[in-house]
């Protein structure tokens, strides 16, 4: 009997090793479906960006990748999700400028850290961000905005995906330049809430990415008085950009990325890399990038990104002191 159970020991000890080698060394990896979690609610940027990318992200995988919606406290909760997820490559993160580099400097209290709990695998859209009113303001560019505020303080209001997004900021910095009051009305789940709002008049402007206000502002729906980014969008080549209406800081954009926990295996992490390039050099992706306003970045490594997000962090958490932005 003694003999019995020590060769069953063994046996289960080999299929032990071999299965942590097997994870280790990523070979059989997916085997799986994969989630990918989106901490906003559906229909804002981040849902755009990975129902574009997931059709091409399974080709190249060979699984199911499944979004999973998981909004809350300004992207943190879906955050954690991941953070705190088995590190073997089956729940990965699209986490944003917002989420990845402006909260860990606005909320103190949180325990996750992005640059500590998970690992980036590649940047792979940057989102210009924009400013939208709904049809009956009386104003066409931000100029006149300015004007009207000035005229009317305390009048208007303008909706974001709360204080943690980078529109919203950069928006507050406007303001403070300018030296107008327009009362912020901060929405929970993303962009897409905001701009709901706007749609409906419950708000007068809203701030968001293009990616969002694309397909209203073509409608007539919405209308883009500005945008905020380094150029104009071939996309948009009659839209003024912010530095054009006085305000040359004003060329943030709202990037997208992919990340995993910390801990899964560098062959994954590489595994997950090569599909993203693919995907990424992919023309139906990038064409349906452009369709909202977005273009495809890439890095060449998880390094490359790891410093992008360094340099980020650094940018976004000087002009949180600079504004003088309440944590959270």
């Amino acid at each position: 009997m003694k003999h019995l159970m020590l060769w069953i020991t063994m046996i289960i000890s080999v299929f032990l090793t071999a299965g942590g080698a097997s994870a280790q060394s990523g070979s059989d990896y997916p085997t799986k479906p994969i989630r990918m979690v989106i901490p906003f609610q559906p229909g804002g940027a981040s849902d755009f960006v990975a129902r574009i990318i997931q059709p091409k992200f399974m080709e190249e995988l060979g699984q199911q990748v499944v979004i999973e919606n998981r909004a809350g406290a300004g992207g943190n909760i879906g955050v954690e999700v991941v953070a705190r997820a088995e590190p073997d490559g089956y729940t990965i993160l699209l986490g944003n400028v917002g989420t990845m580099t402006i909260n860990p400097n606005l909320y103190k209290n949180f325990k996750i850290k992005p640059m500590r709990d998970l690992i980036g695998i590649s940047a792979i859209v940057d989102l210009p961000g924009g400013i939208a009113v709904h049809p009956s303001v009386p104003f066409n560019t931000v100029p006149e905005m300015v004007a009207y505020a000035k005229a009317h303080p305390g009048e208007l209001n303008y909706g974001s995906a709360g204080v943690s997004s980078a529109q919203s900021l950069s928006f507050e910095f406007l303001k403070s330049k300018a030296g107008i009051d327009i009362q912020h009305i901060p929405y929970k789940g993303g962009a897409g809430a905001a701009t709901i709002g706007a749609l409906s008049g419950e708000v007068k402007i809203a701030v968001g990415t293009m990616a969002s206000f694309a397909q209203h502002h073509k409608s007539g729906k919405l209308r883009v008085i500005g945008v905020l980014a380094p150029k104009r969008l071939a996309s948009h080549p009659n839209l003024a950009i912010l530095v054009e209406s006085g305000f040359p800081e004003l060329t943030t954009a709202s990037w997208q990325g992919i990340f995993v926990p910390k801990g899964t295996p560098r062959p994954i992490v590489d595994k997950l890399h090569a599909a993203l390039m693919k995907v990424l050099d992919d023309k139906t992706v990038n064409d349906r990038f452009a369709q909202v306003s977005a273009v495809t970045i890439a890095n060449k490594s998880p390094e490359e990104f790891a410093a992008f997000m360094k340099i980020q962090t650094d940018f976004w958490g000087g002009l949180i002191k600079k504004l003088n932005v309440p944590m959270l």
